[in-house]
């Protein structure tokens, strides 16, 4: 009995260091520089000139963008780090909305973006790394940011569209009022001449 014992605990001991050496031996390649995590060639769509003037306003926003960008083509470590500003800025970006920005779609954009960070965080700080699952993780995390992109843009073209159609209205209600103005100034003047 005693020979089972000691039998199975150092099977025990040796199973325990295998894991150990595997864990370290994941850990030693992502720690290798030469790994690169996300598109290193990534840049991020551009900002139309009214949604690039409301970034500007929105400072988090920048920020954020820039440090997307810079966590592309990055190493694990760098990743790793990456993650936690990342994770910070998404988090700030969807609690300090402009109201201006302030609409249904920016809103589901930013919580996917939320999402995507936290994700990423939660991915890169993992006891065992999946170097796959981090590469999903960043490019998951690179499509929000793209779609969000899109959506400012296009909420910026839509309320430009919306004046213009909202001037347009004007101008031909003015239009109209000059018209009709005229057409009773016509008739006005007729039954003047028409009563001499």
């Amino acid at each position: 009995m005693k020979f089972l014992l000691v039998l199975l605990s150092l099977s025990f001991m040796l199973l325990s260091c295998g894991n150990a050496s595997e864990e370290e031996q994941s850990s030693e390649s992502l720690n290798d520089a030469s790994i690169i995590f996300g598109k290193s060639d990534y840049s991020i769509p551009v900002l139309s000139a009214p949604a690039k003037e409301h970034a500007i306003k929105w400072g988090v926003l920048e920020d954020f963008l820039y440090e997307t960008k810079n966590s592309n083509g990055s190493n694990f470590e760098a990743l790793r780090n990456s993650s936690e500003r990342l994770e910070e800025y998404a988090d700030s970006l969807f609690k300090n909305i402009p109201d201006t920005l302030n609409t249904q779609s920016i809103q589901s954009r930013l919580m996917v973006i939320k999402t995507r960070t936290a994700l990423l965080y939660q991915t890169a700080h993992q006891a065992r790394i999946d170097s796959l699952k981090l590469q999903g993780a960043m490019n998951e995390l690179n499509t929000s940011v793209e779609n969000f992109i899109v959506q400012l843009n296009e909420k910026f073209q839509k309320d430009n569209i919306d004046l213009l159609r909202k001037e347009d209205e004007h101008a031909e209600l003015q239009k109209q009022k000059r018209f009709s103005d005229s057409v009773y100034n016509i008739e006005l003047q007729d039954k003047k001449n028409k009563t001499l």
